[in-house]
């Protein structure tokens, strides 16, 4: 589908400057502000508007709007009802713009917006992103608020669909300098988006701009602080490498390998942020409870899970929506959001066939994938997973813990004191040194904002995926600490019985991860090593 319509009687643009054309001759609109405000709103609506709401929104007493109605209907039946092909219908009660012969330039972005935009041609795509401007450029009627509001919300709506739009344009592989100049715009739509200002910069630096790419890192850095976004070690420079160069104690494992970030666009239009690093077999872990790409790979707690990853082959990763470099603006955050995310990125990536690695609600996830894609998934690991979230398992000590979660959620999780974020630590790692938990109570409010804690607590305890844990018919091991305090030991061994020749590993640990330092980490990786060799 493209953003370049069929031959119509009426060109209407409502992005930019409102303009009115007929077979590429300009069709002067009627000088009234509210009459073409009318308009836009007639086009956009597609349906019979009452006409004591148009009243509403264009005008007040002590002026007679049903007077005033009538008079710029009149005006916009001169400019609209060129000929038989475009009808203003109305009659006593309601009024509506028949669009069927009308090409408005709002409507091919929405629903372009609304497709598979990774499966739309690069033509396609570079073709709407030039047909771009503000939603009703400069018309504004401050004395009307119902109309203000709503060109607040339809301004609000094209801004995300020219994001996605240009997010996904921008990855291609297009010509550098058009790259650039989008990468400008996306910026400029979204200055606290971080995964515009890495894509800006590495764009920058592509086509020889160092000196401004260091410019807008500086700029980059400053605009994310003030946003209280997390700063993407991409945006960093060479700072890394520096700090690495200090004299320390010899490591007992090996530097990680340097991972390259990449974005892609899950089915709704949003960003996704995931990595690809090592060689090999391909191991695909889905996310799970606060990942942050940039932030996992240097973390006390994650360290020794990516070195056992890298090891097996090549690993890829990925921040969930609404967390970490993903979007975190996005309008849903539900199960089949996951699991799109997931197919997303796969698809991205490029794999055909690979090891999965599900951990907490990222089992849920992988066995609906492995589902839907079994010719895809060659061997299925869950570790510390669940098929029903705490509000399907219904145990009411449960909920009554997690509702006081979401509230402390709610109204502390932004604080910079972690007290509030301590509660969800002590359950997660009650065995954890002072340095683990300190970095987890710090990447908790890092890797998203208090709303989408709320949002994706919520939709984890939604989760029910208990039918189809039978028709799983690859290759499952499940592991699951002993006395797991976010999952219940029982959830672990419920999933094990249901799928098809599962092996269950039970693990001596409290922690929900389990961390480098505890005796049953070798074992883990013994079991691992087997299953996936």
């Amino acid at each position: 589908m493209g953003v370049a319509s069929e031959p119509s009687a009426l060109d209407l643009t409502l992005l930019g400057a409102m303009a009115l054309s007929q077979a590429g001759e300009d069709v002067p609109l009627p000088a009234s502000k509210k009459t073409r405000a009318l308009l836009a709103y007639l086009a956009t609506s597609d349906r019979p508007i009452r006409r004591e709401r148009l009243c509403e929104l264009f005008w007040e007493l002590p002026d007679d709007p049903r007077g005033a109605l009538r008079w710029s209907l009149s005006k916009l039946r001169g400019v609209i009802e060129l000929d038989s092909s475009t009808r203003l219908i109305a009659d006593r009660e309601t009024v509506q713009l028949d669009c069927s012969a009308v090409a408005v330039d709002w409507r091919a972005l929405r629903r372009l917006s609304a497709e598979d935009i990774r499966k739309t041609e690069t033509a396609t795509l570079l073709a709407a992103a030039a047909r771009g401007g503000e939603f009703l450029e400069g018309l504004e009627l401050p004395r009307c608020d119902g109309f203000q509001s709503w060109l607040v919300a339809m301004r609000g709506d094209v801004r995300q669909w020219r994001v996605a739009l240009l997010r996904e344009t921008a990855r291609r592989q297009i010509d550098p300098e058009r790259a650039l100049e989008l990468a400008r715009e996306w910026t400029m739509l979204d200055p606290y988006d971080a995964l515009a200002r890495v894509a800006l910069i590495e764009l920058l630096e592509r086509t020889g701009r160092r000196t401004e790419a260091d410019q807008q890192r500086a700029l980059g850095i400053r605009k994310l602080n003030e946003g209280d976004v997390p700063i993407p070690n991409a945006m960093r420079g060479a700072a890394r490498p520096a700090e690495a160069a200090v004299e320390t104690e010899p490591e007992a494992t090996p530097a990680l390998p340097i991972q390259h970030v990449r974005f892609c666009t899950a089915s709704d239009g949003t960003g996704l942020a995931y990595s690809v690093v090592g060689e090999g077999p391909a191991l695909v872990k889905a996310a799970n409870w606060l990942n942050h790409l940039e932030y996992d790979w240097d973390s006390p707690v994650w360290r020794h899970w990516l070195h056992a990853m890298i090891e097996h082959g090549c690993v890829v990763r990925y921040d969930e929506r609404g967390n970490g470099l993903s979007d975190w603006n996005t309008a849903s955050i539900t199960f089949e959001d996951f699991v799109d995310d997931l197919a997303s990125v796969v698809d991205a990536a490029g794999l055909d066939r690979f090891d999965l690695l599900g951990i907490s609600q990222g089992g849920s996830v992988s066995i609906a994938y492995a589902v839907r894609h079994p010719e895809r998934v060659r061997r299925l690991v869950l570790y510390g997973a669940y098929a029903t979230g705490w509000r399907v398992r219904a145990q009411a000590g449960e909920i009554e813990r997690r509702e006081a979660m979401l509230t402390l959620t709610r109204e502390g999780w932004g604080q910079n004191n972690p007290a509030f974020r301590q509660m969800f630590t002590s359950l997660f790692f009650p065995d954890a040194s002072h340095e683990e938990m300190e970095w987890f109570n710090e990447v908790q409010r890092m890797s998203t904002s208090p709303a989408n804690a709320e949002k994706l607590q919520l939709a984890f305890g939604a989760i029910d995926v208990r039918e189809l844990l039978p028709e799983v018919r690859v290759p499952t091991i499940v592991l699951h600490a002993r006395d797991d305090a976010v999952v219940p030991f029982a959830a672990g061994r419920a999933i094990a019985a249901a799928i098809p020749g599962a092996e269950f590993v039970a693990l001596e640990s409290r922690n929900h991860l389990l961390l480098e330092h505890e005796p049953a980490w070798p074992k883990l990786l013994e079991r691992l090593r087997e299953f996936l060799a």
